[in-house]
């Protein structure tokens, strides 16, 4: 398998992650997306989309989407439920990470960390972080009743609302207002112990 993908990408990032944890075998491609490897025409060809992470299998078949990378590969393992609520309530947290979660921790990371509080961006900042609040409020909720957003046990959910929350005090959200959450990214972290690493570098690109 070929992982197309951008290190500095938090998407890209959740599935080097998983494919550690799983030591699935893997050949990383570095695809530049600031240099703008993903419009050129040699990835476009590969995927007209242009957007990364991107994954080629043995068999031929592609496949691209961070959340759909993370549901093939977890296929017969128990990081996705096999079938029924347990299963849909994971997607209904892939989902909830897509549309609820990711837009604004991520964003707010970008303009506090990458763009040091750019003035044009400040009004959306702090539109971001009335959303990225609200949206660490509901998993604080969830993990005061259960250890991970599976249950009691991890799953791909947890990959990915792990990869942009364990960085959110970088985007000015102050994590030990959440012990729940804080205990839970302490358990995320021990299970990817020998390849967890600094995450300086995490940037959403807008």
């Amino acid at each position: 398998m070929q992982v197309f993908g951008d290190r500095s990408s938090g998407n890209c990032y959740k599935i080097e992650l998983f494919c550690s944890i799983l030591k699935i075998d893997h050949d990383w491609m570095d695809i530049d997306v600031l240099a703008g490897d993903t419009h050129k025409a040699f990835f476009r060809k590969l995927n007209p989309n242009g957007k990364i992470p991107f994954v080629t299998l043995h068999d031929g078949n592609t496949l691209a989407e961070s959340n759909a990378i993370l549901g093939f590969l977890a296929e017969g393992t128990p990081w996705v439920p096999p079938s029924g609520i347990k299963r849909a309530k994971t997607y209904e947290w892939l989902f909830f990470k897509q549309y609820s979660h990711e837009p604004f921790i991520a964003v707010s990371r970008f303009i506090q960390y990458y763009q040091k509080m750019s003035a044009e961006r400040f009004a959306e900042y702090k539109e971001c972080h009335v959303h990225g609040a609200h949206a660490l409020n509901v998993m604080e909720h969830n993990l005061a009743k259960h250890g991970f957003f599976g249950g009691n046990d991890p799953s791909i959910a947890d990959i990915a609302l792990f990869a942009y929350t364990h960085v959110a005090d970088q985007g000015g959200f102050e994590l030990q207002k959440y012990p729940a959450i804080t205990r839970w990214i302490d358990n995320m972290k021990s299970l990817s112990v020998d390849t967890h690493r600094s995450r300086n570098v995490l940037i959403e690109f807008t």
